[in-house]
């Protein structure tokens, strides 16, 4: 099996263009695994659409479906460009949370950032939920997948790798959640940290820094259609959310190397 290693902002997935096989929950779990397999936040499988220019499924490094995938539909549209599937510079892609359209930038023939509609954000109020008798209370927010974000003064003291995974498989989600910690650092300026639904820690999650621009412009710590600067372990996203929710997302998308893999 032949795939393209790839990352945006460091949230990496091994993309394959094909047909998912029926074992793909085994096969994300093997090849993502950072020690026996090639490592990744799990595969992206790319394959011809009957609604949109292309279709993406996203499976998690434990072998879980995720239905949208901010950083990775990015580098969709960098694989279909660069590997000669299409010469357009406005694509749709289908995805279990809808299709999404995609705006490429390319220099030297070669896509290097992507502008996604990302569609509208639907921001809750806020919950509080009671984990190990303390309480925790976050911005519910929905941008196709779950997030739970919460806002905390200072992003180096977040217990991301204690309460992160506690709050994903929390009972108040029984299909698990993705969890930010977000640091407002003024002028529309935000320091995110994640634990990723199926994945854990990541680099970097572009559905949530979106969820995370929602929450923060609901919240009055961001402007509505000012650009939000989100800043992740991996690097930057720029996000722009209107008074309406409806969110667009800009970032890098790059590949790392070509593999085979013998499954």
């Amino acid at each position: 099996m032949h795939f393209t290693k790839m990352h945006g902002l460091g949230n990496d997935y091994l993309y394959v263009y094909g047909e998912v096989p029926a074992d793909i929950a085994a096969l994300s779990r093997k090849l993502s695994d950072r020690h026996f397999g090639a490592g990744s936040d799990g595969m992206i499988y790319i394959s011809p659409s009957e609604k949109a220019d292309f279709r993406m499924r996203i499976f998690n490094a434990d072998g879980s479906e995720a239905k949208m995938c901010g950083n990775g539909i990015r580098c969709v549209g960098k694989y279909v460009y660069d590997k000669g599937y299409t010469d357009k510079t406005h694509l749709t892609v289908e995805t279990l949370s809808g299709i999404r359209t995609l705006d490429l930038e390319v220099r030297g023939g070669k896509v290097r950032r992507a502008a996604v509609d990302m569609g509208r954000a639907e921001v809750g109020e806020d919950r509080a939920l009671s984990v190990d008798g303390q309480e925790w209370t976050g911005t519910p927010v929905s941008v196709g997948n779950p997030h739970f974000v919460l806002f905390v003064r200072d992003i180096e003291e977040a217990p991301l790798y204690t309460l992160g995974p506690r709050i994903e498989k929390h009972e108040a989600f029984p299909d698990g959640v993705n969890v930010e910690f977000v640091e407002a650092r003024g002028e529309n300026r935000l320091r995110m940290r994640v634990w990723e639904r199926g994945s854990g820690v990541t680099m970097a999650c572009g559905t949530g820094a979106c969820a995370s621009a929602a929450a923060a412009v609901r919240k009055g710590l961001c402007d509505p259609y000012e650009p939000v600067c989100v800043e992740l372990d991996g690097g930057i996203l720029e996000i722009r959310v209107d008074r309406g929710g409806a969110v667009t997302m800009t970032g890098p998308a790059e590949s790392i190397y070509e593999g085979e893999a013998a499954v």
